[in-house]
């Protein structure tokens, strides 16, 4: 296992799983992605850091993208190692490793590395006004609109990011790119949605609110669940057009898992998630109808 690899094992559960099905080098650019990501997601999540320090650190982060040196990135990846910007080891080792994601994300082909960049630029650009934002510190979202446009900068330009390299070099895809890109940003809302409904509770202790109060909560349940019916048609669309069986399989395990971590949440509240062996069984049910060419998703009725 190279470290890029015991990075991502250590700082993601869901795409550790699905990562590794993706064929090359689609794989090692949605590894070195999700790993840019997630540190920005670091310095955002960051809540016993002032919030003017972690605008601080998401403007050094973007600085390191426009205009890389491995010398500025081994000395901001030093002093923000030293500031400890998370409580999770894991995460803390990857802001360590900054330098060492920075080279491996530059080596890529160039046309990945523009993509790419362009995204994180934009989400990180998005979670800096949301601190921006905070009152005294906390996060707090004042309306469902407020949660969609917080989910689109730190999940929706995920989605549309992940199009794009699904898409590049691969000309056979090219007449389903329109329902793909429509459908992209919904897909990422999906898993966002089901994760704040998941971590209510946490978030709070954390000083995060991203129930917004002027919303119900079975209209926040409503909407993951209108989500994630667009994922299955977006997952869909790739299996029907004969998109490599890795980048469905990708896209199918973290939605059947969000389905299965929604329906949990509804019925036995915040916290409740998809044990190990569930997560065994959902991942077994996809490759059975991979190989059968039955949908990767199943269809979902509404409660």
């Amino acid at each position: 296992m190279t470290r890029l690899e015991e990075l991502l094992e250590k700082t993601s559960r869901t795409f550790a799983l699905s990562i590794p099905v993706l064929p090359e080098p689609t794989r090692r650019q949605v590894m070195i992605a999700y790993l840019l990501f997630r540190i920005a997601d670091t310095f955002e999540d960051a809540a016993h850091w002032p919030p003017g320090r972690r605008v601080e650190a998401l403007r050094e982060f973007q600085g390191l993208l426009s205009g890389y040196s491995p010398e500025d990135a081994a000395r901001l990846a030093s002093r923000w190692t030293a500031a400890e910007p998370s409580e999770n080891p894991a995460y803390g080792e990857l802001i360590a490793d900054v330098p060492l994601v920075l080279e491996a994300f530059f080596a890529l082909d160039g046309e990945a590395v523009s993509s790419v960049r362009a995204h994180v630029l934009r989400s990180a650009e998005g979670m800096a006004g949301f601190v921006e934002r905070s009152r005294e510190g906390v996060l707090v979202l004042d309306d469902l609109a407020h949660l969609r446009a917080y989910c689109y900068a730190v999940a929706g330009i995920v989605g549309e990011m992940l199009t794009d390299l699904f898409l590049l070099g691969r000309a056979p895809l090219a007449g389903i790119a329109p329902a793909l890109r429509e459908r992209a940003a919904a897909f990422g809302e999906a898993l966002q949605l089901v994760n704040i409904l998941k971590d209510t509770a946490t978030d709070v202790a954390e000083g995060r609110s991203f129930l917004p109060r002027a919303a119900e909560r079975s209209a926040i349940f409503a909407l993951a669940r209108r989500d994630l019916g667009v994922a299955r048609e977006y997952t869909l669309a790739l299996q029907r057009a004969g998109a490599p069986r890795g980048i469905v399989e990708f896209c199918a395990l973290p939605a059947e898992l969000a389905w299965a971590t929604l329906e949990k949440v509804e019925s036995r509240g915040p916290g409740a998630k998809v044990s190990r062996l569930e997560v065994f069984a959902i991942k077994q049910r996809v490759d059975r109808a991979l190989d059968r060419g039955e949908p990767a998703v199943a269809a979902h009725p509404e409660p």
